[in-house]
């Protein structure tokens, strides 16, 4: 099991959080592969924790679905299947709708601001063609308004989907195109209106388009092959 030295870990968190930060996100960008087996005193040396938060951090990851426990035979990675994106992205994108509608009300003209030259470096990244740039940036934007929903329950929901979307991304899975930006710039007009169910509506059809890509992109490759 490769694991990698030349990372920055977060200070001033408990160790059971930064070992599932760091594992999760070797799982979400492929460092670790899928079903590739975990040991714990490797991930344990390179994370710089003892061996018992590493296995408290792989019971929440075996909850949340990134790994697989098997009692007295080892923890594997699970694998990943890209039809699940129809499984992941309409509950998430309901969460993100309501955190959107709850945003609308209390979120400030600053905060507006700052999400539009997220959404502006987002078109960059897209233009630019850097897929990876845009992620993170489309991410930081759709947290932001998360956080405005000022509700931990829809927060931590979101956060354990969006994971597994982060994963299908670098499975490939995942598309951003240019339509997200308008998108964006369409919910920022929606909480300057102070329009929860335009913000709202606008939210959940950014997340649910992926859907659609996702199977233009495969039927395209399948008729490439025929």
């Amino acid at each position: 099991m490769p694991i990698p030295t030349n990372f920055s870990s977060p200070a001033r968190v408990s160790a059971k959080k930064r070992a599932f930060s760091q594992i999760q996100e070797w799982i979400i960008d492929g460092t670790l592969q899928p079903k590739e087996k975990l040991n714990d005193a490797d991930l344990a040396q390179a994370i710089g924790v003892s061996r018992t938060p590493i296995r408290e951090a792989l019971q929440l990851l075996d909850v949340q679905g990134f790994v697989e426990m098997f009692p007295g035979v080892g923890t594997q990675v699970t694998s990943v299947n890209k039809e699940d994106i129809n499984k992941i992205l309409p509950p998430l994108g309901v969460l993100q709708a309501l955190a959107a509608e709850l945003a609308t009300q209390v979120i400030s003209q600053d905060t507006i601001d700052s999400l539009r030259e997220i959404n502006t470096r987002f078109a960059e990244a897209i233009k630019k063609g850097d897929s990876y740039s845009a992620l993170k940036q489309d991410g930081q934007f759709h947290n932001i308004i998360v956080e405005n929903a000022q509700n931990q329950y829809i927060s931590n929901s979101i956060s354990n989907l969006q994971g597994h979307i982060f994963r299908l991304y670098f499975h490939q899975s995942i598309i951003l195109t240019d339509d997200s930006i308008q998108e964006h710039e369409a919910i920022l007009q929606a909480f300057e209106n102070k329009n929860k169910e335009q913000a709202a509506s606008i939210a959940r059809k950014n997340w649910i388009r992926a859907i659609d890509e996702f199977y233009a992109v495969q039927n395209k490759n399948e008729n490439k092959d025929q």
